[in-house]
């Protein structure tokens, strides 16, 4: 699960999927598991639901450079694209509204298509943010 966002610019529209993580981790109890993994260039927790074994990622690189990370945590986790959760914003969506979609087009994100150009594969679920237009 891949918290897509300019990392170190917290509290920001466009990093909501690194706080979506963030979240995540409370709830599963491994907020303070994350560490700092060189590999991949991005903040890991490993973590355990409903019998699933889940890695979260939060890239450190800007947007447009989040699949780099996300391509080499899937190589390392051995992971594929058809596995793997982006969770990212979405300005076409009202703010606080959430959807769920199953691969095609980055849509105008650019993590999404770093992502997309990164593992070759557009099959990665989204879960879209809506944070709406400025």
């Amino acid at each position: 699960v891949a918290g897509l966002g300019n990392y170190g610019l917290w509290g920001t529209r466009h990093s909501v999927g690194m706080e979506v993580l963030d979240r995540l981790a409370r709830q599963l109890a491994v907020a303070e598991g994350w560490r700092m993994d060189k590999r991949c260039c991005a903040d890991v927790a490993l973590a355990t639901a409903q019998g699933l074994e889940l890695v979260l990622l939060k890239p450190r690189r800007f947007m447009n450079l989040n699949g780099l990370s996300v391509a080499s945590a899937a190589e390392i986790y051995s992971v594929g694209p058809e596995d793997i959760y982006l969770v990212h914003d979405d300005l076409d969506k009202a703010l606080g509204k959430v959807a769920i979609k199953l691969g095609g087009s980055a849509r105008g994100h650019n993590g999404v298509q770093s992502c997309i150009t990164a593992l070759h594969s557009n099959e990665m679920t989204r879960l879209r943010i809506g944070i709406g237009r400025p």
